[in-house]
């Protein structure tokens, strides 16, 4: 296989004997392999390699592997993903379904059979380039606008729409927008908009979420410091939610 043909595998795991070996067969098999050992290293690598496959453990240090994927798939929805996990649980399973993964396998598991799904997996996925993000393409052509009281939130263009006018939206605005609307109604920690919007450790200790909260309330509210739609839960975190009669 030709260097510039090889696939990028990403192998986000963190028992080494086991990343390793990995790593090992699919280079056998002429792909490019590379490991991550937590959830934080993996989110880095996978920004700065942009793989074409993501080999995923869900029990990680740090950033776990379901908030690996959820941040994965608020800028890349077509990127295949594969978990390989000691959670074989239907629970488990389903959960994994829901936030976009591709294919689940469990430990233990046959390496012909992890293999021969790697393969399925590739031979299905877009080519590299053509999953690149952009501001007017990519994850948010799935939800192109999306309105709520007097505002709308037009994703194509990353900007929004409200009773103070145009505001043109930054990349890391549009994706916490978009993990609010996907969880309309339904309370997010800090911890879970740190791991999600900005990879950090769960514990990491940062005033960065309220500050865009502050920042969302200012674009969307009509009265900032008595908020309907963005409000806070405490000692829980935030929650987006509207009524239905707000919809456009």
């Amino acid at each position: 296989m030709n260097p510039a043909e090889k696939k990028r595998i990403l192998i986000i795991e963190d028992e080494k004997h086991i990343a390793e070996g990995l790593s090992l067969n699919l280079t056998l098999k002429g792909h490019a392999a590379r490991i991550a050992a937590s959830g934080a290293a993996g989110l880095h690598a996978w920004k700065e390699w942009r793989p074409d496959l993501i080999v995923l453990d869900l029990m990680l240090p740090g950033i776990d592997g379901l908030s690996v994927l959820r941040h994965i798939r608020l800028e890349d929805e077509h990127l295949p993903v594969l978990i390989l996990s000691a959670k074989s649980e239907l629970e488990d399973k389903v959960k994994g379904f829901a936030f976009g993964v591709d294919d689940y396998l469990s430990k233990p598991f046959h390496l012909e059979e992890f293999l021969m799904r790697i393969e399925r997996l590739l031979f299905r996925a877009p080519l590299r380039g053509d999953r690149a993000p952009s501001r007017g393409d990519g994850p948010f052509l799935s939800m192109p606008v999306y309105a709520f009281g007097a505002n709308r939130i037009d994703f194509g263009a990353a900007a929004a729409h409200g009773q103070w006018g145009r505001i043109d939206l930054t990349e890391l605005e549009l994706k916490l927008l978009k993990l609010f609307i996907t969880h309309r109604g339904k309370p997010i920690s800090r911890g879970q908009l740190l791991e999600i919007g900005w990879g950090y450790d769960r514990h990491t200790r940062t005033r960065t979420v309220d500050n865009f909260i502050v920042r969302f309330r200012k674009y969307f509210e009509p009265d900032p410091k008595n908020p309907i739609y963005f409000k806070s839960i405490r000692s829980v975190g935030y929650v987006f939610d509207h009524e239905e009669k707000d919809e456009r």
